[in-house]
């Protein structure tokens, strides 16, 4: 088959992968470049040439000066290949990111699409009203199980804050109105007897005086005279 039957027309042949194409495209790259390098090292002999013959063979020097300038037209072609080729091998390398992107995230969408095979969102939401009703459940039986019940559940709080204030007013009756007087304390008994008394018994130990006394018969104790005489003798 004839290149433009390669080319437009035959059997397709099988397209090649992003990876495989993206090798071919470096390879030429490569070898591009040597080919780039080499046109420069020649254009560079052909302009030295052309230099030393500048004076002495004009020819010889316009000979080189053609030449040169025909391995820039190819230099110049090559550098439009590389840029073409540097195009295409990103756009393979981006379509090849992209490729495996997609493949990943549709293996994640599968595995997705496996795990929720067997749930329904129905289901789902009975379970969690299940969940949410045992809850409940299980929240009354706390609360029941922690209420005394069967301990002083026949005491009235109203009666206990009753006794409460009674108790409350009966201190403070105490405290402010109920302060017992102090008790009465009577005047001491004095040691000593009174100056009366203590003449009164002078005049009964006195014998001079219990012998008038006895003399008189006591009568003539009522007499001034004899109060007055008994005052002097004292």
């Amino acid at each position: 088959m004839s290149f433009f039957g390669k080319m437009f027309g035959g059997k397709k042949e099988q397209a090649p992968s992003t990876g495989e194409a993206i090798q071919k495209l470096r390879e030429t790259e490569n070898m591009l470049i040597k080919k780039q390098e080499f046109l420069e090292s020649k254009i560079e002999e052909e302009l030295n040439i052309a230099r030393k013959n500048a004076s002495k063979n004009k020819r010889v020097a316009l000979q080189a000066l053609k030449k040169k300038k025909r391995l820039e037209k190819q230099l110049q072609q090559i550098d439009g290949t590389l840029s073409t080729i540097e195009m295409q091998r990103e756009a393979l390398e981006s379509a090849n990111t992209n490729t495996a992107v997609l493949t990943t995230m549709k293996n994640a969408a599968d595995a997705l699409k496996a795990a929720h095979q067997n749930m329904d969102v129905d289901k789902v939401h009975d379970m969690m009203d299940d969940i949410a009703e045992q809850q409940d459940v299980a929240r009354e039986i706390s609360e029941a199980i922690s209420n005394p019940v069967a301990f002083g559940a026949d005491i009235d709080d109203e009666d206990l804050e009753r006794e409460l204030d009674e108790l409350e007013q009966e201190n403070f009756d105490k405290e402010i109105i109920g302060i017992p007087e102090p008790a009465a304390t009577l005047p001491e008994v004095p040691a000593d007897e009174l100056p009366e008394k203590a003449k009164e018994k002078k005049k009964a130990t006195n014998p001079s005086n219990a012998t008038a006394a006895a003399a008189t018969g006591g009568d003539d104790m009522d007499d001034p005279a004899m109060k007055e005489l008994l005052s002097w003798a004292e």
